[in-house]
């Protein structure tokens, strides 16, 4: 049956709309809704989608996106950091679950070659099902979700050269010309150091000249561009495309675009992510199974039993905790998304028969289905019973808990911010002018471009680890927004405010923010008591006169604040406040008079 795009687009979205909230109703994750959306409408459930492959190639998008976005998150000098976990842990991982199978295999007489490509294809994981599990359980800054990350970066880059040694087994090798290697690593150099500089010095410039424009639907579609073209970029040099997108994203972790880059790919990730899992389902072979079946079962039972010894194994020498460490084994327990193109590239090349790769595949695909049933098990039986067990410290959280986020930082939020950077305090600055934001990356602040009215870019600034909010917008209607938006999302956040003039501070009491500060007010004090020391008024009386005047203007603002909405009432509790406040320096300037002769100094 054929279909045109949008028709397919509605099976794809309903299959979602009602599989993943039935699967996370009955405790079973997002993941596992979409693979079995997957498998009912695809060629083996109703038969709605046939172009299965198709649509897994674009959907392979989401995992790039991921990758970019994973990248984001990671500073080069963080990244550095994680080099022992990466090609430490990463290496030590891959080595031993391929050797493990690799061995199993040649003890049930398989051919060595099929054996060892099918050992080095299955030791891979699932970057997009365990990264994705690890965003939905906020596991990514405990050292289980550490270890996975590192590990799975390392399975990104050893891909590349699993693929590159299938043509070498099979009979089907073509013969390549002298020096041809050599130019595809000069070809791979030139493009990874095209990279570097263009992150450096072309991209920036252009999203800060995009970002001047105003026009978020073009800094969407730049960030899209970016990212596209990096990764057709990496697939055209023979590498993986999510590698390269994740190196872009690193170079870019330290830029001032990085939240609105963040906010803006997140929604077209997860639809692609989801499309990617609905994909996998459909392209379970159950053709292949029921004919096979028990040997199939008995490959995916096999399969899981060694890669998840050895990974719980791995999980102490990585220093997981004791209640993690079966879910760290769980959560990389899979084949993976390379698996399938390894195996593909093996079956042209010969390496093992058509019908072999097949069945390799269905393993591959029916481990994936397996994580979310095996984390469903941890989450009902092994977690409670590691809960009621010894009790220790929480894992430590990523080192962005625990800072400061100013929302906009003009001159008023400028000072704040230099004050507290002066106390080491961390921060993370909000801000939409382009031009502001490059003057002050130039002295080495770290400000970021977005629009803090936001709250998705609040959510990717860290708001629900941090100490408090300083809101510091000029504009008033943004203000409002801004704290009416926190209110709302992160109720336990302190917010101190900037107020533009006493209406703006009665409208920010309204919503329950209680440190609020007139924005001319004391400066405008200390300027007024200036000027009586220079009309030649004591040091003393001018700082007491001043004292006198705020506590009594703060006091009437308050008095006043439950009338302003009433206009009436509100000019009757005003005249009655500057009534005060005429007769009070009326005692003030008698008593004045009189102490004359002795001085107020």
């Amino acid at each position: 049956m054929d279909h045109s795009l949008l028709t397919n687009a509605l099976i794809y979205l309903a299959a979602a709309v009602v599989a993943v909230p039935l699967a996370k109703r009955l405790g079973l994750g997002a993941v596992l809704g979409y693979l079995l959306a997957g498998m009912a409408i695809g060629p083996w459930g109703f038969g709605l989608i046939r172009e299965v492959e198709d649509i897994l190639h674009f959907s392979e998008f989401g995992v790039v996106l991921l990758l970019f976005l994973i990248g984001l998150e990671l500073e080069p000098e963080r990244l550095w950091s994680l080099r022992r976990q990466i090609f430490g842990w990463g290496t030590a991982q891959v080595l031993l679950v391929a050797g493990a199978l690799f061995g199993a295999a040649l003890l049930a007489g398989i051919d060595w070659r099929v054996a060892l490509i099918a050992a080095l294809g299955l030791s891979l994981s699932s970057t997009a099902i365990a990264l994705a599990t690890l965003g939905e359980r906020n596991l990514m800054a405990t050292p289980a979700g550490q270890a996975g990350f590192a590990l799975l970066l390392f399975q990104d880059i050893a891909a590349i050269p699993m693929i590159a040694l299938v043509p070498v087994l099979g009979v089907a090798a073509v013969d390549h010309a002298d020096g041809a290697g050599w130019l595809q690593a000069a070809r791979v150099g030139a493009v990874i150091l095209g990279l570097v500089v263009g992150g450096r010095y072309l991209v920036r410039p252009a999203l800060r000249i995009i970002a001047k424009s105003g026009m978020r639907e073009i800094f969407t579609a730049f960030a899209l561009l970016l990212v596209i073209a990096i990764s057709l970029l990496m697939q055209w040099v023979g590498m993986s495309m999510a590698l390269g997108a994740f190196m872009a994203g690193v170079l870019l972790a330290d830029s001032e675009y990085r939240h609105a880059l963040e906010t803006d790919l997140e929604p077209f990730k997860g639809l692609l992510l989801g499309l990617f899992f609905i994909a996998v389902g459909m392209s379970v072979d159950f053709g292949v199974f029921l004919s096979k079946p028990w040997l199939i079962l008995g490959l995916v039972l096999g399969f899981l039993a060694i890669k998840l010894a050895v990974l719980f194994a791995l999980s102490f020498r990585f220093g997981i905790a004791r209640g993690q460490r079966w879910l760290f084994a769980f959560l990389l327990s899979q084949g993976g998304e390379f698996a399938f193109v390894v195996f593909g590239a093996a079956a042209a090349a010969r390496v093992f028969a058509p019908e072999t790769g097949s069945i390799l595949v269905a393993v591959v695909a029916l481990s994936m289905v397996s994580t979310p049933l095996l984390l469903v098990l941890y989450d009902k039986v092994l977690e409670p019973r590691y809960r009621g067990q010894n009790k220790r410290e929480p894992d430590a959280i990523d080192a962005n808990e625990g800072h400061v986020i100013i929302a906009g930082f003009g001159r008023f939020g400028q000072i704040i911010g230099r004050l507290l950077i002066a106390n080491r305090v961390k921060l993370t600055v909000l801000d939409h002018d382009p031009d502001q934001i490059e003057l002050l990356r130039r002295f080495g602040l770290k400000v970021f471009y977005g629009d803090a009215t936001r709250v998705d870019l609040l959510h990717a600034a860290g708001a629900a680890k941090a100490r408090a909010l300083v809101l510091a917008i000029d504009d008033i209607d943004d203000s409002l927004a801004l704290a009416d938006a926190v209110r709302e999302d992160f109720p336990e956040l302190p917010i101190l405010a900037r107020a533009r003039n006493v209406t703006h501070y009665y409208q920010l009491m309204d919503r329950g923010v209680t440190v609020i500060e007139r924005e001319t007010f004391e400066s405008a004090l200390q300027l007024g008591r200036r000027v009586l020391c220079q009309l030649g008024y004591g040091a003393y009386r001018a700082r007491e006169a001043t004292l006198k005047f705020r506590e009594h203007n703060k006091a009437s603002v308050d008095a006043v604040y439950p009338y302003y909405k009433d206009r009436e009432q509100y000019v009757s509790m005003a005249k009655r406040a500057r009534d005060e406040l005429n007769e009070m320096f009326a005692r003030d300037l008698k008593n004045y008079d009189s102490e004359t002769d002795k001085g107020w100094d």
